[in-house]
């Protein structure tokens, strides 16, 4: 079966097969490098993913071999990061001034960490600024023998965006996610390894196969309800006091769970010696508490004493 496309766009790819979606950022001729409109499709091509029942599992690339995302678009030079100049000249698109200030790389992470399907990254080549920290709220990563990662904020006069202080620390550890922030060195797939930011680094040639076997593992031996379900009380419970947090929704998880289709057909195809077929859509199929929770909205910090 060869690759549909789910929507078309621009500069991205979004593409189904056998179960997956290859999400692909696609500006070949600038090392994938992230723009406002590129930001405004991955949101949307999440979208698609989350409501496609036919898709089990999303896998996130970047074309060609050099880059996966070489960072922010700096053809605006010194005015790249100054959101109100550029907007003032009409080149940030929307004005309004909470969208001026909120960063894109945000939105998009954001976005990630709602998805309703798991996401793997295929890290093919170079991936710094939002190009590393957009892979933060991805559930694997996966990087080739030729990937390299740097968060170099700092030493472009920044600070660490799309809530990487959020995601960084929890999955690497302060001390790792401090270094890297602090020097705002390029460091190779090897380091990234060794500190827990991919899972496992592969030959170039073998990126793509490995990430589709991971991807495709799950999509044929999971329930795709269960999970959504685990996707989000895994990393909701990241933030969570106490392990009676978990143990509450742990709990109205199994009870709706367990009176499913699924949770039957999980048995008796264990019973049974043979592959599960797993028929609840995520679309209809959540369990009737979900979401458990409520997120904040985004509000601008207002100047001391303004």
């Amino acid at each position: 079966m060869s690759a549909t496309v789910i929507k078309e766009f621009e500069q991205i790819k979004l593409e189904k097969e056998n179960g997956i979606a290859v999400l692909t950022l696609y500006r070949p001729d600038k090392m994938n490098a992230f723009t406002g409109k590129m930001m405004q499709e991955m949101i949307a091509a999440f979208d698609e993913t989350d409501k496609d029942d036919d898709v089990k599992v999303v896998i996130v690339t970047g074309s060609g071999e050099r880059a996966f995302c070489a960072g922010a678009d700096l053809s605006e030079g010194a005015k790249t990061f100054d959101y109100d100049a550029r907007a003032s000249s009409g080149e940030a698109g929307r004005t309004e001034k909470t969208d001026i200030q909120r960063d894109g790389g945000g939105r998009v992470t954001l976005r990630i960490f709602e998805s309703l399907k798991p996401v793997i990254g295929a890290i093919n080549g170079a991936a710094v600024g939002i190009g590393v920290t957009m892979q933060l709220p991805m559930d694997i990563r996966i990087a080739s023998d030729n990937a390299r990662f740097g968060f170099v904020f700092n030493s472009r006069g920044i600070n660490p965006e799309a809530a990487s202080s959020w995601f960084l620390p929890r999955l690497v550890g302060i001390s790792k996610a401090l270094e890297w922030c602090y020097t705002g060195r390029v460091f190779p797939a090897s380091e990234a390894l060794a500190g827990g930011l991919v899972s496992e680094v592969v030959p170039q040639a073998d990126l793509m196969k490995r990430a589709k076997e991971l991807a495709t593992e799950i999509a044929t031996k999971t329930a795709p309800v269960s999970n959504a379900l685990t996707r989000h009380m895994m990393w909701r419970m990241l933030g969570a006091s106490h392990p009676m947090e978990a143990h509450i929704v742990d709990s109205a998880a199994i009870y709706e769970r367990g009176q499913s289709p699924d949770a039957k057909e999980g048995v008796m195809s264990f019973l049974e010696k043979r592959a599960a077929e797993y028929t609840v859509p995520v679309s209809s199929g959540m369990p009737t508490f979900f979401p458990w929770w409520e997120d904040p909205s985004f509000k601008w910090i207002s100047k001391k004493g303004g």
